[in-house]
C-alpha cells in the first residue's frame, strides 16, 4: 500500500469515528499517524534528478506575497493591475502555468508579488503544479488568497485543506507548548493552565507513534492534540493570509455586504477596478511594516528614500539596515516621532522605532 493509500485509508478512519471521550486517544493517534505520511509525501524523492526548469523566484524587496487561488479567479488580472508586469490573462483556466514575480511600489517599500499559477483539488498531493505552488507559497510573507465571489466559500474550504494538509496554519499563531526530546529520563510532562482537549496518556502515545520515548513537555495555553503534533513535526508556517474576493460585479449588493463583513476578508473587482486602494491598505497591515526615515546632522529628514523594517524593529535593525558596522561604532541617535516622549529624543540602541519615525545616528 503506497503512502497516499494509507492517507486516504487514515482520513476515512477519521471521518467514520464519533467523536466523544472514549475514542479521543484513537483519534490522537490517527491524526499522529496522518501527519506522519503526509510529511513523508512532501519530502522530494530521491530518485529525481537535479536537473530541471527552476519554479521558484530570488526573494526581493522589502517583503514578499503569494496570490494563490483556483484557475481563472483573476490572479493575472490583479498582478498586471497592481504592478507594471503584465501577465497573461485570459478566458481559459491555466493560462499561468510558472511564477510570475511583480512589484508593488507602495508608501515607499517595494512588495514583491507572485502570480502562481492555479491550484487544483489534490494540490498536496502533487497534482498539477500544485506541490510547487504550495512550495513557494511557505517562503512568503503574506498570502493572499484570490476567490471567486460567484463561488468563494466552496473554494476557500477547499485551499484552506490543501494548505493545511502541508503544513501551512494560515491566522494562526504558533502553540505556546515547551518541547524539548532527551537522552534519558522517559517523559516529563507538566502544564500551566488546565488542559481540556489533551492528556498526560495522549500526548505519551502521540510521541511514542514519533519514536519518542524521553522528552519534556510544557503546555502553557490548552492545545489539541493537532495543535501539539505540529510541535513535534516543527516544520509548520505559520503566516497571516488576506481573503480577496474578486468579481463582486457579478453578485448582489447583499452578497457582498456578507462577504465584506467576513474577518481577513476584502472584496475587489479586478475587471471593473473596484476596491484595489483599500485592498492595499489592508495588505500594508497585514505585512506589518514600518517607514524609517534617515536625517544627516545640520540638514533636512530625507523623506524621498525610506528605510523598511518589519514592526517592533529597533535603532539596532536602522544601523544594521544601513551599514553592517554601524552599530559596533554608534554612540547615540537622536528620534523625532511618535516612538519618543519628546522630539529629538536622545535612545540607544533597543529603543523601539515606530512608522515614519525621523533618525539620526551619532558614531563614536
Amino acid at each position: 500500500m503506497g503512502i497516499l493509500e494509507k492517507i486516504s485509508e487514515i482520513e476515512k478512519e477519521i471521518a467514520r469515528t464519533q467523536k466523544n471521550k472514549a475514542t479521543e486517544y484513537h483519534l490522537g493517534l490517527l491524526k499522529a499517524k496522518l501527519a506522519k505520511y503526509r510529511a513523508q509525501l512532501l519530502e522530494p524523492s530521491k530518485s529525481a534528478s537535479s536537473k530541471g526548469e527552476g519554479f521558484d523566484v530570488m526573494k526581493s524587496g522589502d517583503a514578499r506575497v503569494a496570490l494563490i487561488g483556483f484557475p481563472s479567479v483573476g490572479k493575472s488580472t490583479f498582478l498586471s493591475l497592481m504592478t507594471s508586469t503584465a501577465s497573461e490573462a485570459a478566458s481559459y483556466e491555466f493560462t499561468t502555468l510558472t511564477c510570475i514575480p511583480g512589484v508593488i511600489e507602495y508608501k515607499g517599500a517595494n512588495i514583491q508579488l507572485l502570480d502562481l499559477p492555479g491550484i487544483i483539488e489534490g494540490a498536496a498531493q502533487g497534482k498539477g503544479r500544485g506541490r510547487q505552488v504550495i512550495a513557494v507559497a511557505r517562503t512568503a510573507d503574506v498570502v493572499i488568497m484570490m476567490l471567486d465571489a460567484t463561488k468563494g466559500e466552496v473554494q476557500r474550504s477547499l485551499l484552506e485543506k490543501e494548505l493545511e494538509s502541508v503544513g501551512i496554519r494560515l491566522n494562526k499563531h504558533k502553540p505556546n507548548i515547551y518541547f524539548k526530546p532527551k537522552k534519558g529520563g522517559g517523559i516529563s510532562f507538566n502544564s500551566t493552565v488546565t488542559l481540556t482537549q489533551c492528556s498526560e496518556k495522549l500526548v505519551q502515545l502521540i510521541l511514542h507513534e514519533y519514536k519518542i520515548f524521553n522528552a519534556e513537555v510544557l503546555f502553557r495555553e490548552d492545545c489539541s492534540p493537532d495543535e501539539f503534533i505540529d510541535v513535534i513535526v516543527g516544520n509548520r508556517v505559520y503566516m497571516p493570509c488576506l481573503y480577496v474576493y474578486n468579481k463582486i460585479d457579478q453578485i448582489s449588493m447583499e452578497e457582498v455586504d456578507c462577504l465584506a463583513r467576513k474577518p481577513n476578508s476584502v472584496v475587489i473587482s479586478c475587471g471593473m477596478k473596484l476596491n484595489l486602494d483599500y485592498l492595499l491598505e489592508m495588505l500594508w497591515e497585514y505585512l506589518a511594516l514600518t517607514c524609517i526615515y534617515t536625517k544627516k546632522r545640520g540638514q533636512r529628514p530625507d523623506f524621498t528614500d525610506a528605510i523598511i523594517l518589519r514592526k517592533g524593529a529597533s535603532v539596532e535593525h536602522v544601523c544594521h539596515r544601513i551599514h553592517r558596522s554601524l552599530a559596533s561604532q554608534f554612540k547615540y541617535a537622536l528620534v523625532w516621532g511618535t516612538s519618543t516622549k519628546y522630539s529629538p529624543q536622545r535612545v540607544g540602541l533597543t529603543h523601539t522605532m515606530e512608522h515614519e519615525d525621523v533618525i539620526q545616528i551619532v558614531k563614536k
